[in-house]
């Protein structure tokens, strides 16, 4: 069975930072470029904390 990685957030880890994190709506005039999705830049901030 594969280890996972610690940086890796898993769907129960998830379920509970999710709800803190605010809604952000995108503007319709100027909309400029697309999030990144908030569960990968999460884990790419633990990937820097964890290395």
């Amino acid at each position: 069975m594969a280890r996972r990685k610690p940086w890796e957030v898993d769907d129960e880890l998830w379920a509970v930072i999710e709800p803190l994190l605010p809604r952000v709506e995108r503007r319709t005039r100027h909309p400029g470029r697309r999030r990144h999705p908030d569960r990968l830049v999460f884990q790419g901030i633990l990937f820097v904390l964890h290395t």
